[in-house]
């Protein structure tokens, strides 16, 4: 990969490469979306133990252990703009680089937290220092492997970076969160900090030599006005992401609610289902058009989201889990194409860092409004609210093809 300079767009020129054969094309985007599955491998790790260290270890309140979890989100939600304005104007690879120092220097924080029990106030105050550090440094990696992916094998493919760099964190998400029980079980939670930061270390020894993607030159637009354009897109990928924090965060309430066991398989069925259709549908986007897979995978979505609302058994349960994985696997890169491609190339990147923001604010919100849901109705409700909600999110979808093709 190094070694070749790279092509010079001329200006407001789109991303584009010469025609690689697809085996290419996707060794390439595996060479870059691995950085966005060190990232989250970084953010995997401590979130299992984090909340009981800080609520057991440190003697804090419930309040504080949600607190410091709640901090990284919310870095990585207020650091959008400026993620996807560094990598228009340096280029993604800078932006992947920042963010892999970023959360080397939050293990690095970590690792010294722990040091500091003794300390609780000073311990807690390089705790949280951490959490802001990945949260930004998560959300410049993100961007940027996406943005930087595009750079390399041209904007046709747009969809298949989107879905790998999914497919990553997922993963990554899934791995780190066991691995790191399993360590702070057997060495202590210093152990988390010291391989965030060898990882992240790593990770930048071969990111450094790696050919960057062009800088696009041309017409720049203002945050606020891409955030505007992608905004449609944005609720819609909402409306459908809910469904996701809906099933993550309270399933296993719901199964208890039921005098059901085995929560943690809906879990499972939902990343195998959904990491599968990614892989196998992904060219979907390409033949039918983002709006089109997006329409019918909401459906899908829902259909998953009903059917765990009135599963009478869990076997049923764990069928609907399933299809909501499916269902949802497409939407963020189907719509996600459709919301960039109309985007000057120049500013593609900051469109990738706004649209990512509706999938933040998602996550951010199935929490509250679904417990609040659960608190009056109960845990079955919360699915049918659910399910109106990725309803919705095909109605505008399809409103949003109907634009399309008027115009």
């Amino acid at each position: 990969m190094g070694g070749i300079p790279p092509p010079v767009p001329t200006p407001g020129s789109d991303m584009s490469t010469p025609q690689l054969s697809a085996s290419s094309h996707t060794l390439q985007i595996i060479s870059i979306v691995l950085f966005t599955f060190v990232s989250f491998l970084c953010v995997g790790l401590p979130i299992a133990v984090l909340p009981g260290y800080v609520h057991d270890g440190m003697g804090y309140g419930s309040v504080m252990a949600g607190i410091v979890i709640s901090t990284q989100y919310l870095s990585t939600l207020l650091s959008r703009p400026m993620s996807g304005a560094l990598a228009d104007r340096q280029g993604p690879k800078r932006a992947v680089l920042y963010g892999l120092a970023c959360c080397g220097l939050s293990g690095v924080l970590t690792l010294l937290s722990t040091s500091l029990a003794q300390s609780p106030m000073a311990s807690l105050g390089l705790l949280l220092a951490g959490r802001v550090l990945l949260g930004i440094g998560q959300g410049l990696v993100g961007t940027g492997s996406i943005a930087w992916g595009v750079g390399l094998v041209g904007a046709e493919n747009m969809a298949r970076v989107i879905s790998y760099n999914g497919i990553a964190s997922y993963g990554a998400v899934a791995i780190g969160a066991p691995l790191g029980v399993v360590m702070v079980d057997r060495l202590g939670l210093w152990s988390i900090g010291g391989l965030i930061a060898l990882l992240c270390a790593v990770a930048l020894v071969l990111a450094l030599p790696k050919r960057p993607a062009p800088i696009v030159h041309g017409e720049r637009l203002p945050f606020s006005n891409v955030f505007m354009r992608i905004a449609p897109n944005g609720v819609a990928l909402a409306l459908g992401s809910i469904g996701f924090g809906t099933l993550a965060t309270f399933v296993t309430l719901y199964y208890a609610s039921r005098g059901w066991e085995g929560a943690a398989y809906c879990l499972t069925a939902f990343g195998v289902a959904f990491i599968g259709a990614r892989l196998l549908f992904v060219n979907s986007i390409k033949r039918l058009g983002g709006y089109r897979v997006a329409i019918i995978c909401l459906a899908v979505e829902s259909l998953g989201l009903f059917l765990l609302w009135a599963a009478p058994t869990p076997t049923l349960a764990l069928a609907g889990a399933a299809l909501t994985g499916f269902g949802l696997s497409l939407v963020y890169p189907a719509l996600g194409v459709e919301a960039v491609t109309r985007i000057p190339a120049a500013s593609r990147s900051s469109a990738l860092g706004a649209y990512a923001v509706f999938f933040d604010l998602a996550l951010g919100i199935a929490g509250p409004l679904m417990g609040a849901i659960a608190s009056g109705a109960g845990f079955a409700a919360i699915f049918l609210v659910a399910a109106l909600m990725a309803l919705a999110g095909m109605l505008l979808s399809l409103w949003l093809l109907r634009s399309e093709t008027a115009t």
